[in-house]
């Protein structure tokens, strides 16, 4: 399939036109035409690179009824992802080469996103003992990233055996960081809100010294680690701390983060309840702060689908956990492109390019030079609209921006040179699926 992209305006400021081709960029230039293209004119539209989420959840195999493979990939196409990372915590956990090969065989079949399966650290993510890294390492889903992510790897010793473990092939870990005992049965940020709420609170340092034991191991051990869905300034200051070591050491933020404040939990909505809990203003500007210095590297979008029975609910039983993956690059634009802390080049960088290297995923490098994979997408930063449930294509609609008003569109997203999203609408499953075929 061939494709012409006409007056792009790429991450740094250029414009040039892109030809498609066989998945890959064959030309750039002004002035290009194919005969038979697909033209989509890219007027008034900022290209970036495809993005690359590090942190999803996609919850097949085991819970199909919150969120598939398959809806999961079309809420991130539709978000404008190209690749997502699905988290392990599915049913069986997927902790062994053949869950783990399962998931990858399932993005494969419907294209809309790259799906790079993430291991489990532990057997049923029970935090007793290692699970088969080493066989998920050499599979053919080829695991570099690590997470027993909604739980934390809080025994030290088991940590350092994995940190080392994954050593060996250049993985990395990524910790969830929770210290369990200090977060027994808490509900949301411990803090002025929750006092007065009477709601169990989550302590900061329940993150924090989660994050300094852990760079202090891989310090010692010389391993990989990242840091998943970093919440508190005082984490954000742990973190840079060890990059001034030089800690071999990443993190993300998430885009709730990035916007939203433990204030919402007044109105005892449990689209509101995430883990981590949502922190207070004071920590929202140190994120962001830190998003834009670099002590945080990436945005990761945790989408965490729920049924509706389990958010439409009193606040103590719901689920905690967001979907994000359609609202993602509206958010990262109104909490810090909108502010001027980040240029749409620095959101290539925290959307793309530093996922893709963290996650060891090739093609994102140099995504619109000659010869790398066409994946791309074009959005309308000038666009504003209201968040509602018809911008949501996965099963979960436990959006926390429903009624409210956000900047930008996703006009059109292209994965590996075949559209799977035109017009601003999600192209049909089975055209979709029939180009991987033909690729």
């Amino acid at each position: 399939m061939s494709i012409l992209v006409t007056a792009a305006t790429l991450p740094d400021g250029t414009t040039t036109d892109l030809l498609v081709d066989d998945g890959v960029v064959v030309e750039r230039g002004t002035g290009l035409s194919r005969k038979g293209a697909t033209v989509i004119d890219a007027s008034g539209l900022t290209t970036l690179p495809g993005l690359v989420d590090l942190h999803t959840h996609l919850r097949e195999p085991g819970y199909e009824q919150s969120e598939t493979v398959l809806t999961g990939s079309r809420a991130a196409a539709s978000g404008g992802f190209t690749a997502v990372h699905a988290m392990a915590n599915t049913s069986p956990v997927s902790d062994t080469a053949g869950v783990v090969e399962q998931v990858l065989a399932l993005g494969e079949r419907h294209g809309y996103v790259t799906v790079r399966p993430v291991g489990a650290v532990t057997v049923g993510l029970a935090g007793e003992r290692l699970s088969e890294i080493g066989a998920m390492a050499q599979s053919r889903a080829a695991i570099r990233v690590f997470s027993d992510d909604g739980k934390c790897v809080s025994d030290a010793l088991l940590m350092r055996r994995a940190l080392e473990y994954v050593k060996t092939f250049g993985g990395v870990i990524a910790q969830h960081a929770q210290e369990p005992r200090l977060t027994e049965g808490a509900q949301m940020n411990e803090g002025v809100v929750s006092g007065e709420l009477g709601l169990q609170g989550w302590p900061a340092v329940a993150e924090e010294s989660i994050i300094a034991r852990d760079v202090l191991l891989a310090q010692h051990v010389g391993a990989r680690l990242h840091v998943c869905h970093v919440s508190t300034a005082g984490s954000v200051e742990v973190v840079r701390w060890a990059k001034a070591r030089g800690i071999d050491v990443t993190a993300e933020v998430t885009p709730h983060h990035l916007l939203l404040t433990d204030e919402l939990a007044r109105s005892y909505d449990a689209r509101y309840k995430v883990n981590p809990p949502l922190r207070t203003n004071e920590d929202v500007l140190a994120l962001r702060a830190g998003l834009a210095d670099g002590t945080i590297d990436i945005v990761a979008t945790d989408h965490a689908p729920h049924p509706a029975e389990t958010k439409e609910c009193a606040w103590g039983e719901a689920s905690f956990g967001m979907v994000g993956l359609e609202s993602a690059l509206s958010v990262v634009q109104a909490s810090v492109v909108d502010s001027g802390q980040l240029e749409w080049a620095d959101v290539a960088r925290v959307l793309s390019s530093t996922p893709a290297r963290i996650g060891q995923l090739a093609g994102y490098d140099a995504p619109f030079a000659v010869g790398s994979p066409a994946n791309f997408t074009l959005y309308d930063a000038a666009a504003r609209s209201v968040f509602a449930v018809d911008h949501l294509h996965g099963k979960g609609v436990n959006s926390p921006y429903l009624g409210t008003e956000l900047p930008g569109r996703v006009v059109a997203t292209v994965h590996n040179g075949y559209p799977t999203v035109l017009d601003g609408r999600l192209v049909d499953a089975e055209t979709v699926a029939a180009g991987v075929r033909r690729g």
